[in-house]
């Protein structure tokens, strides 16, 4: 083998020229000077169409490539401008980097795949590279893969949610496949406009979306009504029993604060206890799935029913609309019209914003209980992303993050170089 034929495959480029390798003393790396092929010279590095020469650009400038043992490398070469017709004057595409990239194709897959395997001081001290850096990289792959895998293709059922990646209300809409299991699309924002922007990227493709899980927020509700009224819309389950376990829970604070005032009555404004505090510990047993309470815990529920009838009734309000999601078909729609007649004859007033909210997302509901679609699916890649958020802290802006969260949860992370995908 040819040394120049050697060096390209040790440096992992493709359609390159090694002309000459030296070792720099003064910075102790290793320099190959290179130049494209032939037929890779002259394009633009935007969209790779060959177009005439513009000036010599800034000369000659380096790019970052993998270390030979443990030496960096560089890769050299002239950096010369274009005028392309489309984008104008720029700078020429080079086969070894991405464009506007200060480091090679292998490189930026090699610090890609680490981001999603390993921590953030493994990628930094193996790759020897800033974190900030790391998270250009990530955002550049990422979208060079998305320009180049279509992940918005052949899909029917979808889940949309939101999930807070910073303080101060930041938020990220995401959206799920539920044949593939994968994430599809993220954006920064949780609003109507950032969700038509998603359907805008679909295009035509709207039509194909039969199902739609969420947790039946009003911006989501009306985007989707708007966009695709032809596709079945589930509320998510876990969602709407939430609404009563919020209901019930105002009920609880409503007796704690009438067992401390009377107490505290009592006592001479003292520090409150007896019932008041117990209903304080009574707070997860409430929260709780009826089969997966301790013994002590069941014992507080029969307390609870013993001296708090009130709050008993708010309880079985909650686990019967629990109940109703563990139903199918029919049964579960005329369980869900018992619910809402008992739960009008209970006259809780914390339950009235529960009964509005059920009639009027009543035809979600009612898809959910006949196809059994849920959001489980997005609420665990919700929780995948809140990990890798805590990894990518210190990444300068949110594509970073969304670059992330799309190699490790969208199937489109680069394989290592050298490796079969």
């Amino acid at each position: 083998m040819r040394n120049a034929r050697l060096w390209v495959a040790l440096l992992g480029v493709a359609k390159t020229t090694v002309q000459r390798v030296e070792f720099d003393e003064d910075r102790d790396v290793l320099v190959a000077h290179v130049r494209p092929t032939r037929a890779a010279r002259g394009r633009c590095g935007r969209c790779g169409r060959r177009s005439p020469g513009y000036d010599a650009g800034s000369g000659r400038r380096r790019w970052r490539a993998l270390d030979l043992g443990t030496v960096q490398v560089f890769v050299e070469a002239d950096s010369p401008r274009v005028r392309c017709r489309d984008h104008g004057v720029t700078v020429a595409g080079v086969p070894w980097a991405r464009h506007d990239a200060g480091h090679t194709y292998p490189f930026d897959d090699t610090v890609a795949w680490l981001a999603v395997q390993c921590s953030r001081t493994a990628v930094q001290q193996v790759m020897r590279v800033a974190w900030r850096t790391v998270g250009a990289i990530v955002a550049r792959v990422s979208a060079d893969a998305l320009s180049r895998v279509d992940v918005l293709a052949d899909l029917q059922r979808i889940g949309i949610d939101e999930i807070s990646y910073k303080k101060g209300q930041r938020y990220i809409t995401v959206v799920v496949n539920h044949d593939t299991r994968r994430l599809v699309w993220a954006s920064v924002g949780r609003d109507r406009a950032n969700l038509h922007a998603f359907f805008d990227a679909l295009g035509e493709r709207c039509g194909q979306i039969a199902f739609v899980s969420s947790d039946s927020a009003d911006w989501i509700e009306e985007v989707v009504r708007t966009r695709i009224p032809g596709a079945v819309h589930c509320a998510d389950p876990f969602h709407v029993v939430q609404w009563a376990q919020t209901a019930l829970d105002e009920v609880r604070r409503v007796s704690w604060n009438t067992a401390r005032g009377a107490l505290n009555k009592r006592r001479g404004g003292r520090a409150y206890g007896g019932t008041a505090n117990q209903l304080v510990k009574a707070r997860h047993a409430l929260w709780k799935n009826p089969a997966r309470l301790s013994t002590h815990q069941q014992a507080q529920i029969a307390w609870i029913a013993k001296t708090d009838p009130t709050l008993h009734r708010a309880y079985l309000l909650k686990e019967g609309l629990r109940h109703v999601f563990e139903l199918d078909g029919d049964l579960a729609k005329e369980a869900l019209d018992r619910w809402l007649s008992w739960a009008r004859r209970a006259r809780l007033p914390s339950f009235r914003k529960v009964i509005t909210r059920v009639v009027k997302h009543r035809a979600q509901i009612e898809a959910t209980l006949e196809h059994r679609l849920t959001n489980g699916l997005i609420e665990s890649t919700n929780t995948k992303i809140r990990l890798l958020t805590r990894l990518a802290f210190g990444f300068h802006n949110p594509n970073a993050l969304i670059g992330l969260a799309m190699l490790s949860l969208g199937g489109i992370c680069p394989p290592l170089p050298g490796r079969i995908a």
